[in-house]
């Protein structure tokens, strides 16, 4: 019988990956750090997938970080080197959007998991947190640099070094979340924003991200050079050329907008 400690379910272009076990807050061992891999390696092959949403089943946690009770599975892996021992942390070559559905506890690292992620919207109920300071465990699924990269340096070390635990609301404020909605909504909002997203010319979007995530720690002269070569098939894309004579038309889709 195949495992179900995450599932996978495709809602149009979108690809859920669902961290399912609420038993232990939705904590990884390392059978699910390996199914949680091949869920991404599946998403970043199919090019029918615009958009990968990462939650966690239940309304308790969306993950609580490591299973300390299967470190040593964890390292031993077979990967772990490489995608990292929570599975993934360490895949730099997604080359989509990536969106974590937030709901209760994101601790330790599953906080991490969250921060490889584009971005973060939360239910009203999402905590966030270095819980793992108490135990000595450190961080080693990227939250160390991607944390400072996301909320500056001295939130990112006020975070790591104290263990505090923090709400949505603080985490919004600090950048760590860019929206808030209510208990149970977390999915259903990302999916709205991931339909959002699959609905715009693709060439355009990937490669403004990809200059992005590789300029970040550029001098401002080479990163400026990188967009220009990240963008040298972009003017040429159909989908651009069809969505500009569709303005040129008159046509106005209107945009995305926050929750209320």
């Amino acid at each position: 019988m195949p495992s179900q400690k995450v599932l996978t379910e495709r809602r149009d272009r979108a690809f859920v990956v669902t961290i399912k076990r609420p038993e232990v807050r939705n904590c990884v061992d390392a059978e699910t750090a390996g199914l949680l891999f091949e869920a991404v390696d599946t998403f970043r092959k199919d090019d029918s997938l615009d958009v990968l949403v990462l939650t966690g089943a239940g309304d308790v946690a969306f993950c609580s970080g490591a299973d300390l009770k299967d470190v040593g599975g964890l390292g031993g892996r077979p990967g772990a080197r490489e995608s990292g021992p929570m599975g993934i942390s360490r895949i730099t070559d997604v080359a989509k959007p990536t969106i974590a559905a937030v709901n209760g506890y994101c601790t330790a690292g599953g906080l991490e998991l969250a921060c490889w992620c584009d971005f973060r919207i939360a239910s009203r109920n999402a905590q966030f947190g270095v819980l793992n300071r108490r135990w000595g465990v450190p961080l080693v699924d990227g939250g160390t640099q991607r944390l400072p990269r996301i909320v500056g340096l001295g939130n990112a070390l006020y975070l790591i070094e104290t263990g505090v635990l923090i709400d949505a609301d603080q985490a919004q404020r600090m950048g760590l979340v860019q929206e808030v909605v209510a208990e149970g909504q977390a999915l259903s909002r990302a999916l709205e924003v991931a339909a959002a997203l699959s609905a715009y010319p693709q060439t355009a979007m990937r490669n403004d991200r990809r200059a992005v995530l590789e300029g970040l720690t550029l001098p401002m002269e080479e990163a400026l050079e990188l967009e220009v070569r990240a963008h040298r098939d972009t003017l040429a894309d159909p989908q651009m050329a069809e969505w500009l004579r569709r303005y040129a038309a008159g046509e106005r889709p209107p945009p995305l907008r926050p929750p209320e």
